[in-house]
């Protein structure tokens, strides 16, 4: 594992695999936590219940990005909401369909390409990801482009991410991983590759500026930036998210804004 350069189709192919043959053991160590129907934003668990960060839903017409199981989406539909959960994985997709039958709650499931949404402009009065495709595409801002023309003026599109000070770090819940060692400005992504050298998971670093250049170039008025707290009597580790780091400084960061209503 290490920073350095990509291509777009390596980092692409890379982790479509990854996510498809990882999802049934990432659904076995987070499903507890994530729920069958509960949208979570983060490892420190804040829920959209308590948050509201995507306002009303209720009657709107939805789209959660980088869905996963799509537990996020089957609560958004018990609020009342028109969900639509699209990913690139057709394994995640897997536990999406598992989710439904163990719940019962069914919500229209597509397997796409977050750089080409399959849907016409402004289809959506929101958008949404938690940890969904942008931080697994090297051309983010592509993203925030198709965002913006499948959401209808007025709407809103949620965005929750590793927080970018992170990178910084080792990616390790310990003591370790209080060591500052990798340049924050240094945006090569982070790669792990199987024995013969080919990428097998591939994320992508961008600054806290570059995430607010990219929301702005595509039309978007970012309405706040969320960063949780670790809350107290939370004591579980998720990866490089842990107490110990996260009374410290923050491991999540989540950008809330809108696509401007139209006046005139």
């Amino acid at each position: 594992m290490t920073r350095r350069e990509v291509t777009d189709q390596q980092a692409r192919q890379a982790n479509r695999r990854w996510w498809d043959a990882d999802a049934d053991d990432y659904q076995t160590e987070h499903g507890e936590f994530l729920g069958d129907a509960d949208l979570r934003w983060c490892p420190e668990g804040l829920r959209e219940a308590d948050a509201g960060l995507l306002g009303a839903v209720a009657g709107r017409r939805v789209l959660e990005l980088g869905c996963g199981a799509a537990a996020g989406s089957r609560w958004l539909a018990g609020q009342g909401a028109r969900a639509v959960a699209l990913d690139l994985s057709a394994g995640m997709l897997r536990q999406a369909v598992a989710g439904a039958d163990r719940t019962g709650v069914r919500v229209s499931l597509v397997q796409a390409d977050a750089l080409t949404l399959p849907f016409v402009d402004a289809a959506f009065d929101t958008v949404w990801t938690a940890f969904g495709a942008v931080p697994f595409v090297a051309d983010s801002a592509a993203v925030m482009r198709e965002v913006h023309r499948v959401l209808r003026p007025g709407g809103r599109w949620v965005l929750a991410v590793t927080h970018p000070m992170r990178w910084i770090f080792l990616d390790d819940p310990g003591e370790r991983g209080l060591v500052a060692v990798h340049s924050y400005f240094d945006r090569r992504p982070y790669v792990e590759t199987d024995d013969d050298g080919t990428p097998s998971y591939v994320e992508q670093h961008r600054t806290l500026g570059d995430r607010v250049r990219e929301l702005v170039a595509a039309g978007f008025r970012l309405l706040d930036v969320v960063e949780p707290p670790w809350p107290d009597g939370h004591e579980q580790i998720w990866g490089q998210w842990s107490p110990l780091r996260g009374r410290l400084f923050p491991g999540t960061a989540i950008f809330v804004a809108d696509r401007p209503p139209t006046t005139g």
